[in-house]
């Protein structure tokens, strides 16, 4: 392939959608494509304008704008557009003009109705759009799992090509320093049609094999062999290679029965890179479901506070492949509680069996499947009614301390409001506690709002989980039915309030280091998770997720058409957001905070946020009406007579 439309064909599979199409289909794109470029200010599409391609944004600005004249998006490089038009009628939905000096890159319509026809992802994207998360769909697990993600995708570079006939000196001076330390020994016209290729001149290569600083070591240096030895004699012959549209773990399993380091990567026999086994250990080991492996093989805190920066680098890596924020909030809380149980195991191994059973409780977000990576600890212990505090408390005392410093030394802050089970008054008996939620529920002040706001998202970590499950059960069933209850929590649930202004403009926070910037957990998360509960409470619902919580909410029809979806929506706009920036913080070597500033926000995600900040405040509007404070009945009596 041309030079110039292999790097077109790169580019285009760094860009959804097109980064999951097979390599058939980015070779047609790649060989019909048009290339078109505007100038900053000219009309790309007008509305009603027949369209009869797909537009790619490969370097510049384009604007896309409603019918109105209102901006509707701003697109830079691996945008697409036109999908609308090409889908409804060949007709230009959306007119586009140039912002900035613009190339795109133009695929027939008729091609963009084969890749409709025949890969369903691309046509899921094209026809479902990314103008909105859907929080209701589960992300595709296809760029995540090696099973299925396409090897190309670990390509990271163009591989170090080497003539047969150069010698090992010189071969071996170009490897040095190169961060792969390996080369593709290539002769002319060979006699395997498998690894043979044309170059830009038509000349004829076959790739004979790879040759690695270790194998200069192993069969230059150590046997001797005078360094202008040709490459030809050194490397064998027996090339072990994997095709570009084979999986990570089609390219691991070779690697592992061949037992090889490095792989010549191919495509349409032409070699496109050079994959180390390292590469793919790296791109397992940043998954979730290793590190849970890799926390249960810790036997110290010490171990497990290493592997913290292995969850940062596994969250960044979910967020680039396109993780929605339900996805990446559960395995970040499936994450925090491993760490939490391998914690009372080193803690339990230690101290020796418990005196009585007892259950270690979550609270708040990792109760919610909801942590993220700015996030410190809520727990508690609920211990068998059995328990003597002068005879067991001890034992209880110090496991909870092991583990919530061990907590903290693995990156889950100590709580500043102490709600630990360091804390004696969150270290009970069952019955104890079901008579403090039963106090909260029956009686509340602002004291008892408060830790109701955060005890009454609860969730076993280790231990029996009998005993957890019957506090869920009360409060279920208990407080839904105290409208008092419900109207002190939303009441107390308006006392944080999103950051738009009279003007729909947003409020910026005035506090010093963070001036100019909107804390996007106080001030849209948690308020919306607040909201959700208290729905959640109302209709009895037992999930302990907030988006769970809204699909138990739709069922009862506690609210009006289409308003769980809009919470849907500002939940998984604010969280994705939230997770983002936090992932943005680590890239940037900064350590991740809760706070974004819009000026820095993409346009279109600016204007996602100020849609889920409004959403927030009209349900915040209308909780003071949905459950309004009982007014005290006088007690009348009828005189005889």
């Amino acid at each position: 392939m041309d030079p110039e439309l292999l790097g077109i064909r790169r580019h285009l599979s760094d860009f959804p959608p097109f980064d999951g199409l097979s390599d058939e289909h980015l070779d047609a794109i790649t060989e019909q494509i048009e290339v078109s470029y505007y100038r900053a200010g000219s009309h790309i599409l007008a509305a009603g304008d027949s369209i009869d391609a797909l537009y790619y944004v490969r370097s510049g600005a384009v604007e896309i704008y409603r019918r109105s004249g209102d901006l509707y998006d701003r697109l830079s490089e691996g945008g697409i557009f036109g999908q609308y038009g090409l889908l409804r009628g060949r007709r230009t939905q959306y007119p586009a003009i140039a912002l900035e000096d613009t190339l795109l890159y133009l695929i027939p319509a008729d091609l963009f109705d084969q890749l409709c026809e025949e890969d369903t992802d691309f046509a899921d994207f094209v026809e479902l759009g990314r103008t909105r998360p859907e929080a209701s769909q589960p992300v595709s697990q296809r760029s995540q799992d090696m099973l299925t993600t396409r090897v190309r995708r670990l390509v990271a570079r163009p591989p170090l090509i080497a003539e047969a006939t150069e010698t090992a000196q010189a071969v071996a001076q170009r490897i040095a320093g190169e961060p792969l330390a390996a080369v593709l020994v290539v002769e002319a016209e060979g006699d395997d049609p498998r690894y043979t290729y044309a170059d830009t001149d038509g000349a004829l290569w076959q790739v004979r094999g790879i040759l690695t600083d270790a194998d200069f070591r192993s069969r230059v240096v150590a046997e001797g062999r005078d360094s202008q030895t040709p490459v030809g004699e050194i490397v064998t012959d027996h090339l072990v290679a994997v095709q570009s549209d084979e999986t990570v773990q089609e390219a691991m399993l070779i690697m592992l029965r061949h037992n090889i380091h490095h792989l010549a990567v191919i495509h349409r026999r032409r070699p496109i890179g050079v994959i180390r086994l390292e590469d793919v250990v790296r791109y397992e080991t940043q998954s979730s479901l290793y590190l849970m492996d890799s926390i249960f093989s810790q036997d110290s805190v010490r171990g497990l506070a290493t592997l913290l920066p292995d969850v940062r680098a596994s969250a960044v890596r979910m967020i680039r492949e396109g993780a929605d924020s339900k996805t990446m909030s559960t395995a970040l809380s499936a994450v925090g509680r491993s760490f939490t149980r391998r914690l009372i195991e080193l803690a339990e191994a230690d101290l020796g069996p418990p005196p009585v059973p007892y259950a270690f409780m979550a609270m708040g977000s990792m109760a919610r499947n909801e942590q993220t990576l700015v996030t410190d600890q809520d727990n508690a212990l609920v211990l068998d009614d059995r328990f003597d505090p002068s005879a067991h408390d001890e034992y209880f005392l110090a496991l909870a301390q092991r583990v919530s410093d061990g907590l903290d030394a693995c990156g889950y802050a100590h709580c500043k409001g102490d709600i630990m089970a360091t804390n004696p008054q969150w270290r009970q008996p069952l019955g104890v506690w079901k008579q403090t939620f039963q106090s909260w529920i029956e009686a509340p002040n602002p004291e008892r709002l408060l830790h109701s706001n955060i005890f009454f998202d609860l969730d076993n970590v280790y231990g029996e989980e009998r005993l957890v499950e019957q506090l869920q059960e009360r409060v279920a069933t208990q407080a839904g039915k105290s409208p008092a209850f419900l109207a002190a929590m939303a009441r107390n649930a308006l006392n944080r309030t999103p950051p738009i202004g009279f003007f729909r403009d947003f409020v910026m926070e005035k506090d010093g280091r963070h001036n100019n910037s909107i804390n996007v957990k106080r001030r849209g998360t948690a308020p919306l998770t607040d909201l959700i509960r208290i729905h959640a409470l109302a209709c009895g619902s037992r999930a302990q997720n907030s988006f769970e919580r809204l699909n138990d909410i739709a069922e009862t029809q506690l609210l009006g058409p289409g308003v769980p979806e809009n919470l849907r929506f500002a939940l998984e706009v604010l969280s994705f957001t939230r997770l983002e920036h936090q992932a943005i913080d680590i890239e940037q070597e900064r350590e991740p905070d809760n706070n974004i500033e819009p000026e820095n926000v993409p346009d279109k995600q600016r204007a996602e946020l100020k849609e889920a900040f409004r959403a927030l405040s009209h349900a915040q509007k209308f909780l003071r009406f949905r459950y309004p404070m009982p007014t005290a009945r006088r007690s009348t009596s009828r005189r005889a007579g």
